[in-house]
């Protein structure tokens, strides 16, 4: 599919980004694993990471933020604009005694450690899953409790909570096991639990980023028409067409950003001089199912049944009507067939 979608000088012929929810890593790097495996150049400005977005709140990048995840976390939130940010591993050098699930790692000996210097923490980003799951969500508990001030106890007024934002939703998502995994959305569901359950109120998010929420596919919007216009092309991209293996990520997402341009297209006919924050050129975002993945239906099997259970986040309503795809096909090849046949477009010719 790659190679019919690029040059033989490995130039794509049309626009193309990878959205992933994947936010342990730089988009540098995400690009090079996608060119080995695929075996075209795919450059870090064609890959758009879960954390993305966050590029998108510049209010932040100047406050001392808490990182969660995993990965060179350092790395990417400077790549972002962040200025102050300390990690889970810092708090823990300064306060060790905060950490007390694992018996092994807890400390021998009370810590000299100065904590009257640590700062306040304005805010906390949770990048993606961590690998020590008790620790962080003990640590972040601990931040969101005291507001910010680790030196305190924990404070009565909980209606003020520190500013949460939250890269990829994912419930699960299919790894090389034969059974998804676990993913960051379901770290997320446990955050909101313990925490509901400690002060008998909803964890408040500032953001959710990732697939499926809108912000996301806004942002893979802007990345498309700037990618268009360095090829040259001059005509308005008219159709998105989001390619995906999980119905409640993939699918959901697409159909979700389809109806809110559906929705700007009814306000404008009913007020065609509302002011907008920006010309939107899309008409419609279709949404392709693939067979390759987290849906991944038995041969011979019924038709696509909608998934009974909601995987999506919690602060998202669930429609049962945007899970339908726009269509389905085996995989990402059959997928571009259907694409160009729809579009009346030649892959043999260069854009």
């Amino acid at each position: 599919m790659f190679k019919r979608l690029t040059n033989p000088d490995g130039r794509f012929k049309v626009p193309t980004v990878f959205v992933t929810n994947a936010g342990n890593a730089l988009a540098r790097t995400k690009a090079d694993q996608l060119s080995n495996a695929m075996g075209v150049e795919i450059t870090s400005e064609q890959v758009m990471m879960s954390h993305s977005p966050l590029r998108m709140f510049p209010e932040f990048h100047n406050k001392c933020v808490l990182m969660s995840g995993q990965g060179p976390l350092d790395q990417i939130a400077k790549k972002i604009g962040f200025t102050n940010y300390v990690t889970i591993d810092q708090i823990r050098d300064v306060f060790p005694n905060l950490d007390m699930v694992d018996h092994q790692r807890r400390p021998k000996l009370m810590s000299a450690a100065l904590t009257e210097t640590f700062p306040k923490i304005d805010a906390v980003i949770l990048f993606g899953e961590p690998v020590r799951w008790e620790t962080n969500l003990q640590i972040v508990i601990d931040v969101l409790l005291t507001h910010g001030n680790l030196n305190d106890p924990i404070a009565d007024d909980h209606e003020n909570q520190i500013p949460i934002l939250a890269c990829n939703m994912d419930l699960l998502w299919m790894s090389d096991s034969h059974m998804p995994r676990f993913g960051h959305g379901t770290f997320l569901h446990c955050l909101e639990s313990v925490y509901e359950k400690l002060v008998g109120r909803p964890l408040t998010y500032t953001a959710l980023m990732g697939k499926p929420s809108e912000v996301t596919y806004i942002y893979a919007e802007q990345l498309i028409k700037r990618i268009a216009s360095n090829m040259g092309i001059t005509s308005p991209i008219k159709n998105l067409y989001a390619i995906g293996d999980n119905p409640m990520a993939d699918i959901y997402g697409a159909n979700l950003f389809n109806k809110r341009i559906k929705q700007e297209q009814e306000v404008k006919q009913v007020l065609p001089n509302k002011p907008t924050p920006f010309i939107r050129e899309v008409e419609a975002c279709h949404s392709v199912l693939v067979c390759t993945g987290i849906y991944s239906p038995e041969p011979g099997g019924s038709s696509y049944q909608i998934p009974p259970v909601f995987h999506g986040p919690r602060d998202m309503e669930f429609d049962v009507n945007l899970c339908v795809p726009s269509f389905i096909t085996k995989d990402a090849n059959k997928a571009i067939d259907r694409i160009v046949k729809m579009e009346n477009f030649s892959l043999e010719s260069k854009v």
